[in-house]
């Protein structure tokens, strides 16, 4: 792992740099996804299978594209009682958090009496990419899934990459089942962005896209963009935590090797704290937890080279830290009495898990929020995914002969202005002649 220790001069924030541009993809990944998305676009479920089989080791035949009912029942019918209950309980919690963020419409008149105001709608049909080759992201259902359901899409669809026997784990098919899916495909990959944007014989194109993927599937999504609607560009997770000298080690260590155990060798790790005491001991926390988890071998690669340690003298360098990294999730491992003054100087986290009894897997599994945010310093501008990225907007303006006549003043200035007289023309022709327009005072 990489240590710093904070300043303000340029080679700090040159280091800090370079570390957060191993979020960026490398390789020929962007030449790959080209020829993929092109044969598709071309040849349709000829080319899906094709690099379904190149890419997941599944051979497949057109009329496997489209995974049967049936087979979501079976797969709900197979479910522990344990983990159905665990599973509606995720559903139920997510379900709660957003239905208080489903926009309303409205309407008001303006200055000018004039009736302006927003409607929202269901985008009718969109495409969810659910990952499930390195891990099947159970999670990832619920967390995109849900939210399609509660804002009302007409036509919801799934893209899931099968293993090498052609099957999609059955804890996925059965959560898609329980929140009322049954458009489901085992497809995977740049192959799938490429079926829901541009559409193939068995897969009819999709308005918009959501979920999260690795490298390949994030560069698909970059190059449909403008064909489809793409919802934000989530790629492998990322973990920045901020701890104060009250912080349990172990605690910081587990919620680290939680995050690097995700499997993509890509993920990102972060800690930042105030006391190099701690730093010490969690380091020997780190070494102590790699000999008691499954997959130490993928986690012991992400702490040594895709881990960042920094220093800093307080909380207010480690805020400017964070909001420079933006990190997916970040967590405040600090004393309550500082939490809220934390986090209001925080400003483009994608999470925020506040105090020591806050792990991200909460924020992951069950919290609520969805847990689709975005990474590689995309925070800076992008939020997590929402309810109403699966709406969308349209304004409505109504005036009568007298708002209009109000508007007259405003219209025909900036026709002037601008030299489109015909603008201007296009509303002075509905005022009766010789109307004097009373501009507003003041």
């Amino acid at each position: 792992m990489k240590k710093l220790v904070y300043s303000e001069n340029k080679a700090f924030t040159q280091k800090l740099e370079e570390f957060c541009l191993k979020a960026n993809i490398s390789g020929n990944v962007s030449g790959v996804v080209s020829e993929v998305l092109g044969a598709v676009q071309q040849k349709g479920d000829a080319a899906v299978i094709k690099y379904t089989e190149a890419f997941d080791g599944a051979k497949l035949k057109d009329s496997d594209l489209k995974i049967a009912t049936e087979e979501l029942k079976e797969a709900e019918y197979s479910l522990s009682r344990a983990d159905k209950i665990a599973i509606k309980e995720a559903i139920s919690q997510v379900k709660k958090f957003h239905k208080q963020t489903k926009p309303k419409a409205w309407s008001s008149l303006n200055e000018q009496g004039g009736r302006v105001g927003e409607r929202f709608y269901p985008i009718d049909r969109v495409g969810l990419y659910i990952p499930g080759g390195n891990v099947p992201l159970v999670s990832t259902v619920v967390m995109t899934a849900v939210l399609a359901k509660l804002a009302g899409c007409p036509e919801i669809i799934v893209c899931t990459p099968p293993n090498k026997k052609g099957l999609v784990a059955p804890a996925i098919l059965a959560t898609l089942f329980l929140i009322g899916i049954e458009e489901v495909y085992r497809i995977g990959g740049a192959q799938a962005i490429g079926a829901m944007s541009y559409g193939t014989e068995t897969v009819k194109s999709v308005d918009k896209i959501y979920g999260p993927g690795n490298a390949y599937v994030m560069e698909a999504k970059r190059q449909v963009f403008g064909t489809t609607g793409i919802d934000l560009l989530p790629g492998p997770s990322e973990l920045m935590v901020i701890a104060d000298s009250k912080a349990k080690a172990d605690w910081v260590a587990a919620d680290l090797l939680a995050q690097a155990e995700h499997g993509s060798g890509k993920e990102l790790l972060y800690l930042v704290t105030t006391s190099k005491h701690l730093l010490d001991h969690i380091n020997i926390a780190l070494d102590k937890g790699l000999k008691e988890i499954l997959n130490a071998k993928k986690c012991s690669k992400i702490l040594k080279e895709r881990t960042l340690f920094i220093l800093c003298k307080n909380m207010s360098q480690a805020a400017r830290v964070a909001n420079y990294i933006a990190p997916e999730h970040l967590e405040l491992q600090v004393a309550d009495a500082t939490i809220e003054s934390l986090t209001k100087k925080i400003r483009t986290a994608g999470a925020i898990l506040q105090g020591y009894q806050t792990p991200t897997v909460l924020g992951d599994f069950t919290a609520g929020p969805s847990h689709t945010l975005p990474t590689g310093r995309a925070g800076r501008f992008y939020s997590g995914l929402q309810l109403v990225d699966f709406m969308r907007r349209t304004s409505t303006v109504r005036y009568n002969a007298k708002s209009l006549a109000m508007a007259a003043p405003v219209v025909k200035a900036f026709a002037r202005l601008e030299q489109l007289d015909a603008h201007g023309r296009s509303l002075e022709i509905r005022l009766p002649k010789g109307l004097v327009s009373k501009a507003k005072k003041g």
